[in-house]
C-alpha cells in the first residue's frame, strides 16, 4: 500500500471510497436514515472532491493498493484532519491507520505540534486508540454524533 498526495485524476475513485465508506461502515451514525445519509453524502461528489484536491490550504491524500484507491484522507493548513475514510473492502487492513499516520506526519512537517478533528460515532474508538482525546462536548444531530478531538503530535 502506498500513501500519496491526491491528484485531480483521483477525484472520482476517491469520491467512491468516501461514499461507500459512509454508506456501509458508518451505520452507527446514520442508522440507515435516508435523510441523514443524503445530507452527509450531499457534498461527496467527484466535482467537490476535485475541488478539495485543488484547494491550496487543503491536502488530500489517498491510499493506493494494486492501483486502486482504498483510503482517502484530508488535512487543512491550520492542522485539522478533515477526512479519513476507507473502502469497505479494505477495512481492518491498516488503511485508516496508515492514512492517519501520513496526515499526522505531514502536519508535523508543516510545523504543527497538535492536530484536531471531529470524529463520527463510528470512528471515535479508532481515534482514541490512536492517541486522540475528547476536546469538548459532542454535538448530536439526529443519530449523528460529532465529537471534537485533539492529539499532541
Amino acid at each position: 500500500m502506498k500513501i500519496r498526495i491526491a491528484e485531480e485524476k483521483d477525484a472520482e475513485a476517491a469520491c467512491r471510497v468516501l461514499r461507500q465508506s459512509i454508506e456501509t461502515l458508518c451505520v452507527a451514525d446514520h442508522e440507515h436514515d435516508v435523510q441523514i445519509l443524503n445530507r452527509w453524502l450531499a457534498n461527496k461528489t467527484p466535482d467537490n472532491v476535485k475541488s478539495w484536491i485543488e484547494t491550496p490550504d487543503v491536502t488530500v491524500m489517498v491510499a493506493e493498493h494494486d492501483g486502486d484507491i482504498v483510503g482517502v484522507g484530508g488535512v487543512s493548513a491550520n492542522g485539522d484532519i478533515l477526512l479519513n475514510y476507507v473502502s469497505p473492502r479494505a477495512r481492518f487492513q491498516g488503511v485508516s491507520k496508515a492514512v492517519l499516520a501520513a496526515m499526522e506526519e505531514y502536519l508535523r512537517q508543516q510545523g504543527h505540534d497538535r492536530c484536531r478533528l471531529v470524529s463520527s460515532r463510528t470512528a471515535h474508538r479508532f481515534y482514541q486508540a490512536a492517541g486522540y482525546r475528547d476536546a469538548g462536548e459532542a454535538q448530536i444531530r439526529g443519530n449523528r454524533s460529532s465529537q471534537p478531538m485533539v492529539k499532541t503530535l
